[in-house]
């Protein structure tokens, strides 16, 4: 339950201040910004929940402001923080950009928001399309207010009554990001799943849905043996459609989704990963020269294929006269990025490619093999999964009985992926073969 709420410019200057219960003096805000410094001096970081005196600072950071939360109660962080997350959203889906000056310039409209979005320090409305039916930019210059739609009074605040399509289809897409720290080695030294099943419904009226995955946990509880591989997912998010009992009972995946896009789960899997994309690369450093070679090997099934593949190769800061040649796909040096990058349209899983690249150096200095940046390396291939997640069935259920199409997908692309790579070899004459 907050008190208060404010956006603060970063020198910690209020734009906006709305008092929701008025157990805490609105002054409290000029404490913000030093407790933020001092905290930040001891912890090394910005700490989202801070407490002075009783009074607690929950915040979030866009841009050039804050979005701050205070609270006297003993309330749940979470709850705070994912709030200032949705009023984030909110924001950006009426400004397209939360900055400062979008703040000065929708201040009328942004009080508005603010009182429905919570009532009495407690969020009530959250979803960026039920607000926009009835908080339109011009709201303040109609003659007649407009009705709040029926969603805010009824259970499903989430999606609106009289919603009617031609063609009832659904599309999900089951996407999964690799986050993966390998070292020179080839081994693989942290590696985790991040997934998320996102949605896009255009479905007539009412619908319930109901999804089922191949979970573990699921077939455990059942008693049932799993056809295939089952996989058992950590840190489960869900929609605020979803009813959580029902997961909680029986691990039924049962909501009645919002119109449009949207995000279903998130889930993450902390498990050791072969790298899927792996590239050996050897530096050899001379006086005035350092030559690379990089050998990409598609490490997946032949029947996949990687889309837009890029692997960026770090360079010293001052190499120039740069030159190359690659047995597939086009490499372009960015010196902006201190790094050349070679991309890759289509890499089919089982297939090697090599590169050789040549830099001029116009100083000598060693370079400390610790922060030296890694390889990091981008892709995404489509109808694969690397954790097996399937979607083993997705019903759709309405009153008036309609026939709907649903349509899965499977992406597996990049997240946080780097390569670490080996300590420069230095030798009077290249053993890499001329390019």
């Amino acid at each position: 339950m907050a008190s208060s709420i404010f956006i603060l410019d970063l020198k910690g200057k209020p734009l906006i201040a709305r008092d929701y219960r008025g157990d805490i003096p609105l002054n409290a805000i000029e404490r913000f910004m030093p407790l933020l410094e001092e905290r930040e001096d001891e912890e090394g970081t910005s700490l989202p929940v801070m407490t002075e005196n009783g009074v607690t600072y929950l915040h979030l950071r866009e841009k050039d402001v804050y979005l701050v939360a205070l609270t006297r109660k003993n309330t749940n962080a979470m709850t705070l923080l994912q709030f200032l997350h949705h009023l984030s959203k909110v924001f950006t889906e009426y400004f397209k950009t939360l900055e400062e000056e979008s703040i000065r310039d929708n201040f009328v409209i942004i009080y508005e928001l603010l009182d429905e979005m919570m009532d009495y320090g407690v969020p009530q409305i959250t979803e960026p399309k039920i607000l926009q039916e009835y908080i339109t930019q011009e709201s303040h210059m109609l003659e007649v207010t407009p009705r709040p739609p029926m969603a805010v009074t009824n259970a499903v605040s989430w999606r609106s009554e009289g919603i009617s399509y031609r063609k009832n289809e659904v599309f999900l897409d089951v996407v999964e990001s690799i986050n993966m720290l390998v070292s020179p080695t080839g081994n693989v030294l942290s590696s985790e799943i991040q997934g998320a099943i996102k949605m896009k419904v255009y479905l007539t009226g009412m619908p319930e849905l109901r999804l089922g995955l191949n979970d573990k946990v699921m077939f455990e509880s059942t008693g049932r043996s799993a056809k295939g591989k089952a996989v058992e997912m950590e840190d489960i998010r869900f929609h605020q459609c979803v009813r959580l009992s029902k997961f909680e009972s029986d691990r039924t995946i049962s909501f009645i989704p919002p119109d449009g896009e949207f995000e279903l789960m998130t889930y993450r899997l902390n498990t050791l990963l072969r790298p899927l994309i792996w590239c050996e690369s050897v530096v050899e450093s001379h006086r005035g020269r350092v030559e690379y070679m990089v050998k990409a090997k598609a490490q997946f099934k032949s029947r996949s294929t990687a889309n837009n593949v890029e692997i960026i190769v770090p360079v010293p800061n001052d190499a120039d006269s740069p030159k190359f040649k690659s047995t597939i796909g086009s490499v372009k040096y960015a010196p902006e990025r201190s790094a050349f990058v070679w991309k890759i349209k289509q890499f089919q899983g089982g297939k090697e490619a090599l590169l050789r690249a040549h830099f001029g150096l116009p100083s000598i200095r060693d370079e400390d093999p610790d922060r030296r940046p890694p390889i990091s390396v981008k892709f995404e291939i489509p109808y694969f999964t690397t954790s097996g997640i399937q979607v083993r069935y997705l019903k759709i259920v309405e009153k008036s009985g309609y026939q709907a199409l649903p349509w899965v997908r499977y992406i597996t692309k990049n997240g946080d992926y780097q390569l670490r790579m080996p300590e420069p070899l230095t030798s009077g004459a290249s053993r890499l073969p001329p390019i």
